[in-house]
């Protein structure tokens, strides 16, 4: 029987800035061709919130929080209810569907925490879950950590906009099956794909036919480049009846340092959720809920700009890739790119080591994604724009460096 120490060891957490990257300096010195390449230090296993300042007013509703005391600090295991009562209406507008405060909505301790309490509350000792691959890391290592059974689905994310999707084919042989559980992100991390509607609509209706419970992490759904559009599950005329969706303010509103998210959905699995928050964390950070008063309530024209940055990044990052020949798919929401390395002479992980000692850029394995993405990195492009671009061109010269 495993240790619950060794258990949680397996389970990590997302990489903090260099986790990923700890290497022997002395080995990698040894295999080193060239001379360190000049330029700032660039980390992209994570967004830069110096870059891009939190949502205007946060702090100050975080103050206004604090000083209401305990009343704050203590709220409900589920969240504060007013403030669960104004989310659940702008989600309910957002999704196009309507939302019960009460019933069917949880403040959690980030969407990473959403995710913990969703798949513990569903999953137990042999559960088949369907996971997407390329797909957020810890959604398969979740599944293992509550002993299910990993059912990997493959995702197309190319540039061929016809085929892009996970294979749906595999999907329903999965549900017939067995597989009871299917996870997955849109906006995908790392590729930044969005489901289309058709693809919602047809899971939608496979997860409703075979009775299976669905969990879609819709953390990125508010960063859409021009001409996308996102079609959300719990909208769907046909829907499993068994279905939790997670959001938060992250990424998009550089607010990741309050560790807020929500899921909402079916009533018993939201019930669920609530008992095991109650005794792995009790509640979201009480005075840090109140900064939810700002989700949705930006200033007119916030997130249309912020979404115009991130598009000309991603934009300038996608010429420097595709100009040095490596497969880039356009994400279509999110801050994340996902480019494709070419066959080097190293090891896809020691490539990534050596871009961190030789060109002071650090990037996530495409291998935390997915064991088939062993040849990619990701990059959550949320940077300073132009020490964004000057570091994709020195991976660019890496790779040129140790090209097989």
């Amino acid at each position: 029987m495993e240790t619950l120490d060794r258990k949680f060891m397996e389970l990590g957490a997302e990489n903090a800035p260099g986790q990923e990257v700890r290497q022997d300096n002395s080995a990698l010195s040894s295999m080193s061709r060239g001379e360190p390449l000049d330029g700032i230090a660039v980390d992209f296993s994570h967004g830069d919130v110096d870059a891009f300042a939190p949502t205007p007013g946060a702090q100050a509703a975080w103050q206004e929080g604090y000083e209401r005391g305990g009343q704050q600090a203590y709220t409900e295991y589920r969240g504060d209810r007013s403030i669960r009562s104004d989310v659940a209406e702008r989600l309910a507008a957002f999704t196009g569907a309507p939302l019960d405060a009460d019933q069917e909505l949880i403040v959690t301790p980030g969407t990473q925490g959403a995710l913990f309490l969703a798949l513990g509350s569903v999953v137990e000792n042999g559960t088949k879950v369907a996971v997407v691959e390329p797909d957020y890391f810890a959604n398969r290592k979740l599944v293992r950590f509550f002993n299910g059974v990993v059912v990997p689905i493959p995702l197309d994310y190319g540039m061929d906009s016809n085929t892009r999707g996970p294979d749906l084919a595999i999907l329903e042989q999965a549900f017939k099956t067995g597989t009871r559980v299917m996870v997955f992100s849109t906006p995908n991390n790392p590729t930044g794909l969005i489901y289309s509607q058709s693809t919602i609509e047809r899971i939608a209706e496979l997860a409703a036919q075979y009775d299976a419970t669905v969990i879609v992490d819709q953390l990125y759904s508010r960063l859409l480049y021009e001409g996308e559009s996102f079609c959300h599950l719990r909208a769907c005329p046909s829907r499993p009846e068994n279905l939790i969706t997670i959001m938060g303010p992250s990424k998009t509103e550089s607010l990741s340092g309050f560790r807020l998210g929500v899921a909402f959905g079916t009533p018993k699995l939201i019930e669920r959720m609530e008992k095991l928050q109650a005794i792995v964390s009790l509640r979201a950070a009480g005075y840090n809920q109140a900064a939810l008063s700002t989700w949705f309530a930006e200033p007119d024209g916030w997130l249309a700009d912020r979404i115009t940055q991130h598009q000309a990044i991603r934009d300038d990052l996608l010429k420097v890739f595709r100009a040095a020949g490596l497969e880039t798919s356009t994400p279509q929401g999110g801050s994340y790119i996902f480019p494709k390395l070419p066959e080097l002479v190293h090891e896809p992980d020691i490539f990534v080591r050596l871009l961190r000692s030789q060109a002071n850029v650090t990037v996530t394995p495409g291998a935390e994604f997915g064991p088939n993405s062993a040849n990619s990195i990701r990059l959550n492009f949320s940077q300073n724009h132009d020490a964004a671009v000057a570091a994709a061109h020195r991976i660019v010269e890496l790779v040129e460096r140790y090209r097989a």
